[in-house]
């Protein structure tokens, strides 16, 4: 590291000594040198004294250098009497009359360290996207430690109020909202909306809407959308009105395909449904496509019974657990106990969380390997008393048999890579194939194997159409797959279940053939139509001489003579299952050879089987919004959990900070 000597040139008193030769000084860089003076205190010693308010600093001892960190921050940070008392004069980068001068010419040797000029509006964006992003309380801006904290870090900053940070959260929710506004009206395919509804403690529903759709490139997209608050959620009304809401807030008329909700809703209430789509958006094939059957809550209330029919014995290894965890010199034990056994297993031992059935799952698996541990540990230590029997870690393997296929399909939902319906119908499959294989006459293996049949039969009877025509677009399986598993799952009734899946289809397929499409839809649909013009305008586009009608007229008498694209597709073989496909890129690559049946593929793809988010697929309860939240206007709560997602993704530029205050009442 160079010395002061080396960087700078000193300002010391006039005589010169042999150290400080003209010709062997540098040039000072650091803008300090324009505050302080260094002076020799004592042969060995200097000071570096503030040119304001004569204040000294240490600044080297013999052959130590204390650098210059200290003196930048007793000018940079205010701390100086004499600089709080005239700032706009002395603050680095301010002029006389307290506004921004030109930058000093020098600067500190780190770009790190630099003077930053002050920015309040800055500090005020700053502290909203601190408060959207951790989800802090607004009311922390008027807490007494933070007040103190940031007017140590910058006493110039003029504290905001509740009601000032609020106005900026919603602020920035606005500004965010009109980049997914553009976002989302550049999406070439349709959305599939998820409704989540959350509960809180005044007994408010808030519905939780997210939109999902394909872009251009054929990725996966997702954003929160909007918050409903619902006064009255177990209304017939409710869910249809949240609808409603996100079609009207985002004009999304004509625009959506399908719907997946949580929230139990009665006949009477999917009828409302049913009809808002039919009229907002004919093309839905008559609300056919409306899951009301979340695959994340049925997989947790499957694995909610699962567990309480084991809930004796599952506590017995629960409390073993315990025991194990209550000390240290126990828990070396019980690893000692595991080498001399030489067991195999690398999972360690760990509590439940309750309200996560997966980790109650992992908490069993872990145990059931380590179970000679555990009887090893039963002849040792008197003191550790109830452990489980032979018969006891047997039905805990059967349960983990259970749970597993379970497990494996959540995970599914967990993955923002399956995107698609297709992966979880697979699992959904395993689990259906493991209730009706068991027979026995073991009544605990009977009342598990009974209690998954009637919740997946159930669910696949509400669902089969949406997951059906989702594996159809799979060009590894088509027809033929949903063909071989209807027969399994739905035995004579299987005919019925595949002619509404072929005729669904078809009819969907109409539907986008009747669409009006441009001249050349695989450019248009990507934003490249522009791009068939000539370049400085020297040629013009066939549709200018007046042949669009004949390319109505090549479409109609092509549909007439010939199969249409789906039937071609359905006909063609199978793709082989020898490697991975993914299904989204393989329409991608062939949409010249599909046109229209790509389009419908896209949205069909686009289709969500789960309403929760991937870090909620275990939870056990409904979500609740914490009594913070809930006591917030139903506009703040939406412009925060809205924001908070869009932000993820990236914001807007600084340069487009408005300086303008969203005024909202508390």
């Amino acid at each position: 590291m160079a010395t002061p000597e080396e960087n700078n040139q000193l300002v010391i008193a006039p005589e010169s000594t042999p150290e400080t030769q003209p010709n062997k000084r540098r040039k000072k860089k650091s803008i300090v040198w324009e505050h302080f003076t260094i002076e020799n205190v004592s042969p060995g010693c200097r000071r570096a004294s503030c040119n304001q308010c004569k204040q000294s600093f240490a600044y080297s001892t013999g052959s130590k250098v204390a650098g210059t960190s200290h003196l930048k921050r007793h000018i940079a940070k205010g701390t100086c009497p004499a600089l709080l008392r005239n700032q706009s004069q002395f603050t680095p980068g301010m002029n006389g009359n307290g506004s921004m001068s030109d930058p000093p010419k020098r600067r500190y040797r780190s770009p790190s360290s630099a003077y930053i000029s002050f920015d309040s509006d800055r500090c005020r964006h700053e502290i909203a996207r601190m408060m959207i992003m951790h989800d802090y309380p607004l009311h922390m801006v008027e807490h007494s430690g933070f007040l103190a904290f940031v007017q140590n870090l910058q006493p110039r900053f003029d504290m905001v109020s509740f009601n000032t940070v609020q106005g900026d959260c919603v602020a920035t929710y606005l500004r965010e909202k009109q980049n997914i506004m553009k976002f989302v009206e550049g999406m070439p395919g349709r959305v599939c909306l998820t409704l989540d509804m959350w509960t809180s403690s005044q007994s408010l529903g808030y519905v939780f809407i997210t939109g999902h759709f394909i872009d251009s490139d054929w990725k996966p997209q997702q954003r929160i959308l909007n918050v409903v608050m619902e006064p009255y959620p177990d209304s017939d009304m409710a869910i249809s009105h949240a609808v409603a809401c996100c079609l009207s807030d985002w004009s999304l008329e004509g625009k959506l395909f399908s719907i997946t909700f949580n929230h139990p809703v009665g006949e009477p209430g999917r009828e409302n449904l049913r009809s808002l789509l039919c009229v907002k958006n004919p093309l839905i094939i008559n609300g056919q496509l409306m899951i009301g059957n979340c695959s994340a809550r049925t997989l947790s209330s499957i694995a909610k019974d699962v567990l309480w029919i084991g809930r004796e014995i599952i506590k017995k290894i629960r409390d073993s657990i315990k025991y194990v965890k209550t000390s240290e010199s126990l828990e070396e034990k019980f690893l000692e106990l595991k080498q001399q056994l030489q067991v195999p297993s690398e999972k360690s031992l760990s509590l439940d969380n309750r309200t996560q059935w997966n980790s109650t799952y992992q908490m069993l698996v872990a145990a059931s390997e380590l179970k000679e541990v555990f009887s090893c540990l039963d002849s040792s230590d008197p003191n550790y008393k109830e452990p489980p029997s032979m018969e006891d870690w047997k039905q805990i393997e059967i349960i983990c048999t259970y749970l597993k296929p379970l497990f494996d399909a959540a995970n599914i939902l967990t993955s923002r890579n399956n995107a698609t319906p297709i992966p979880f119908f697979h699992e959904l499959w395993k689990i259906h194939e493991l209730s009706r294989a068991v027979v026995s006459e073991d009544p605990f293996i009977s009342s598990l194997s009974k209690l998954m049949q009637e919740k997946i039969d159930k669910y696949l009877k509400e669902c089969s159409l949406a997951l059906a025509i989702a594996v159809v677009m799979d060009p590894r399986f088509k027809m033929k797959l949903v063909q071989f598993c209807f027969s399994k799952i739905f035995g004579d009734e299987a005919p019925l279940y595949v002619k509404v899946v072929d005729d669904g289809l078809h009819e969907l397929f109409l539907e986008y053939v009747a669409l009006p499409l441009p001249l050349t839809p695989t450019y248009a649909e990507d934003g490249n139509f522009e791009n068939m013009k000539t370049e400085d305008n020297q040629g013009t586009l066939l549709s200018d001489h007046g042949l669009t009608d004949f390319d109505m007229y090549i479409m109609e008498t092509t549909s007439q003579n010939t199969r249409s694209e789906l039937d071609q597709y359905l006909e063609e073989s199978l793709l082989p299952r020898l490697q991975e496909l993914d299904v989204l890129d393989w329409w991608k690559m062939n949409k010249l050879k599909y046109p229209t049946l790509s389009k419908l593929a896209r949205d069909i793809l686009t289709i969500q089987v789960s309403t929760a988010d991937p870090d909620s697929v275990f939870e056990t309860e409904i979500k609740e919004l914490d009594p913070y939240r809930s006591s917030l206007r139903p506009e703040t709560v939406e412009a925060l959990v809205c924001a908070k997602d869009w932000l993820q993704y990236g914001s807007s530029a600084p340069d487009e900070i408005s300086n303008a205050i969203v005024k909202v009442g508390s």
